[in-house]
């Protein structure tokens, strides 16, 4: 999540499964670690914010969207065509921009090669599995005919409730404390709400007639984070309704669903972290390594790192051979009943 250096790819166990991987096993990264104390938690939270971060480039994203890129909420009291097709297109222009952006980047140009690159292996072509046949083109279509669209529907419906007073309006200048709080809070929530959400597309009927279609992507690429069914879209984007329950601005509803909808994408990027070239160490730390063990072993990792969702209830994979066996046997088992 945040701007750093990090170590080159070296020899180490494993090395032949992965193209490369952070050093193994993987620590306990959670908010919630009881071990490291309330200290360790908030340093871990100060780090996934600054200095520099995805998720902060995000939340500045969401405050220029708010102030230039959106309607009034006088507009927004009605349902009208201009205004809906306004937004709409900004969302599909901010989705072709980073992952449209990262993949010229990464894969078209090949700016930094296979330097941190997970899993080396190319996008699948004349694939049967794939809308089109092809890897890329079903996940661009899957990302903005259904990502784009249930994305400006959250949001359309969302800014009409708050410019009708349906929901109580949470201002800077009245709770300067609540109004950053409920910043940081709602990430975390996101990452508590994935959980849940996941394991139920986990669920058999579930897997195979929606999530199945995220999970043709084995090996992930940016535009792979949001190619999902639309039922899928629906439930991920879901998290949105707390907002009904809890006071907020729409800068923070606005920040909630593109958090969900960009962070997917760089999450999925297939690299660790975005570099200035081959040689280059330093730079955006975007991919998880944790994510994309459940792209390849599919029940585990269900989550996110921060909050310890995994650790609790026993899918946790920490990288190693004995987590991929232990997996392995899980699946069969669960494939049994």
């Amino acid at each position: 999540m945040t701007l750093e250096s990090t170590k080159p790819e070296v020899t180490v166990p494993g090395k032949s499964t992965w193209n490369y991987h952070p050093d193994l096993p993987l620590q306990d990264r959670s908010l919630f670690n009881v071990k490291g104390g309330p200290i360790a938690g908030l340093t871990l939270l100060w780090n996934s914010w600054l200095p520099i971060s995805d998720r902060l480039l995000v939340l500045g994203v969401s405050f220029l969207t708010w102030f230039y890129l959106s309607p009034s909420l006088e507009t927004a009291r009605n349902f009208a065509f201009n205004w809906i097709a306004a937004v709409y297109l900004r969302n599909v222009a901010l989705m072709v921009l980073v992952a449209g952006g990262m993949h010229l980047y990464l894969y078209t140009f090949k700016r930094q090669g296979n330097h941190f690159r997970y899993d080396a292996r190319p996008f699948q072509r004349k694939n049967s599995l794939y809308t089109f046949n092809n890897q890329f083109l079903d996940n661009v279509f899957w990302s903005i005919a259904s990502g784009v669209t249930i994305w400006t529907a959250y949001e359309v419906v969302g800014l009409w409730v708050y410019a009708n007073g349906y929901v109580p309006i949470l201002n800077f200048s009245d709770h300067p404390g609540w109004f950053i709080i409920w910043c940081v809070f709602l990430p975390i929530y996101g990452v508590f709400h994935f959980y849940w959400i996941h394991r139920l597309l986990h669920w058999g009927p579930l897997y195979n007639r929606v999530h199945s279609l995220h999970h043709r992507n084995v090996n992930v690429g940016p535009w792979s984070g949001m190619s999902m069914h639309p039922v899928e879209h629906i439930g991920y984007l879901s998290s949105v309704l707390i907002h009904v329950v809890i006071p907020s601005h729409p800068i923070h509803f606005i920040f909630q669903l593109q958090q969900k909808v960009l962070l997917a994408i760089t999450s999925h990027a297939g690299y660790e972290t975005v570099t200035a070239g081959e040689d280059s160490d330093a730079g955006l730390k975007v991919g998880d390594f944790f994510h994309q063990l459940h792209h390849r072993y599919f029940e585990c990792n269900y989550g996110e790192p921060e909050v310890p969702c995994d650790k609790w209830f026993g899918t946790f994979h920490d990288g190693t051979e004995e987590a991929t066996a232990r997996t392995r046997a899980r699946l069969k088992e669960m494939r049994k009943k």
